[in-house]
């Protein structure tokens, strides 16, 4: 909130500090926070003027100009006129109470403990415990949250819920099933409007599910798989491997799961196939790796993690090991599943004057994990952060009735969300009420990020 205040000051500096212009680039004057039309908007009419001021920093200023910039970027809290400066946050029970008057925070202690009746209320987490669970690393939309509300708490949405409900009745069904209960789905595919909560959707899901004891493989970032590093050509099968990500998912997989890996044996004795190294090549007269009898699975990750020959291979056979267990559930949870249906960011030369995009099935990881035509339980989010643009709605490989739409916030959601905020000082008590923060859902669309960034201008 800070650098947008900033960003929005008047850029101008008193007139007894300014030297004398050299560069011949005009400077673009810009509007103060109390003359935007959101904060007339918000508030009804012009607020005053703010009496801080910021010099915008342009190439080819002289010494004397930069000198002023650099004053006037040092500032402190008392700088800033009353309405602009942060809030504390500080308890008042008065405000622990949603837009109806029910309680802003459930009394659940965990995931597992909610109701259909917590919905549409915040839930905390310890921030410690979430990043011991989720190891290989929080959604980017759920850090800026606990950023900004200095609170590691979430809303509990009822399409989460279905969610959470879905991949809970596909392991332990109800003896009595209702003729309104949804059919379960072993294999979802979570589409949605942008900033609609699905990254943090799955995060909690791959919470819960860790909680309940399960083996999760989880990846944050599907487009990690099909950028960067190191590719190769299999020659055994015209696929790509890409060895350092291999390393990485093999790394991230253990973080959590290691002790449980290691009670769980390897069912497959096929050896594994052995392909280039990062940076090393192929290994000399070896072309496969078997092994040892009562190996388990942290032996197979082990020696994926070991011999960057054999990452490849192993996270593949990982894969195929993972449809084979049975003493524990096992869920595939992946987030950005939309870049395994488009280019990754490899090339493959065709002449010596020209190349053509590597598509993502052609990836030996991708094309071992991302079909959905199976009975194993697995999960994908879409991310409309990665610029993949708009899919057609039938997927190969993927179920037709697996994708589903993920709403956005409705207008009870928003209601709750903008309470939350004014419990944790991101809107000014004296400048709430119900009419501004339905301007806001309104403005918003039910978009998370966008709602949030809106709070400001409630003055």
């Amino acid at each position: 909130m800070l650098r947008f205040l900033l960003k929005t000051a008047k850029s101008a500096a008193p007139a007894a500090n300014r030297a004398p212009k050299i560069s011949n680039h005009p400077v673009n004057p810009t509007k103060t926070l109390a003359e935007s039309p959101l904060r007339r908007l918000f508030s009804g009419k012009a607020g005053p003027k703010s009496k801080f001021k910021v010099n915008t920093k342009k190439k080819g200023r002289s010494g004397a100009e930069e000198a002023s910039a650099a004053d006037a970027s040092s500032i402190d809290d008392d700088d800033f006129p009353d309405e602009l400066k942060p809030q504390p946050v500080i308890d008042d029970p008065s405000l622990d109470f949603g837009p109806s008057g029910q309680p802003l925070f459930n009394s659940a202690r965990s995931i597992s403990d909610l109701k259909r009746k917590d919905a549409c209320s915040y839930i905390e987490f310890e921030l410690e415990e979430l990043k011991r669970v989720l190891p290989e690393g929080l959604p980017k939309g759920m850090e800026k949250e606990f950023e900004e509300t200095k609170r590691p708490g979430l809303l509990v949405r009822r399409s989460f819920l279905d969610l959470r409900d879905n991949f809970r009745y596909a392991t332990d069904p109800p003896l009595q099933a209702s003729s309104k209960s949804r059919k379960v789905q072993k294999q979802i595919v979570l589409d949605g409007p942008v900033s609609c909560g699905k990254s943090i959707a799955l995060a909690m899901l791959v919470q819960w599910a860790r909680s309940e004891g399960w083996l999760v493989m989880y990846v944050p970032e599907g487009r990690s798989w099909t950028h960067g590093g190191l590719y190769y050509q299999n020659p055994e099968n015209d696929h790509w491997d890409t060895p350092i990500q291999a390393a990485n998912i093999l790394q991230d997989f253990l973080k959590f799961n290691e002790s449980r890996l290691k009670q769980l044996p390897c069912q497959i004795s096929d050896p594994i196939p052995m392909g280039e190294g990062a940076g090393v090549g192929l290994m000399r007269g070896v072309d496969s790796m078997a092994m040892p009898d009562g190996s388990t699975l942290y032996d197979l990750i082990q020696t994926g993690i070991t011999y960057s020959q054999a990452a490849v291979g192993v996270v593949v056979r990982l894969r195929k090991e993972l449809s084979l267990v049975k003493d524990v559930p096992v869920l595939i949870a992946v987030d950005q599943y939309n870049s395994w249906f488009t280019f990754s960011g490899y090339l493959e030369a065709v002449t010596p004057y020209s190349c053509r995009p590597i598509h993502a099935r052609e990836l030996s990881m991708v094309n071992a994990f991302r079909s959905m035509m199976h009975d194993d339980m697995m999960v994908g989010a879409f991310s409309h952060s990665t610029a993949v643009g708009k899919l057609r709605q039938y997927l190969p490989d993927v179920p037709a009735d697996a994708r589903i739409n993920f709403p956005r916030y409705n207008v009870d959601e928003a209601g709750t969300v903008c309470h939350y905020y004014l419990r944790q000082r991101l809107i000014r008590r004296d400048a709430f009420s119900e009419e501004k923060w339905k301007k806001i859902y309104y403005l918003s669309n039910g978009n998370g990020k966008e709602l949030r960034w809106l709070t400001a201008f409630v003055q």
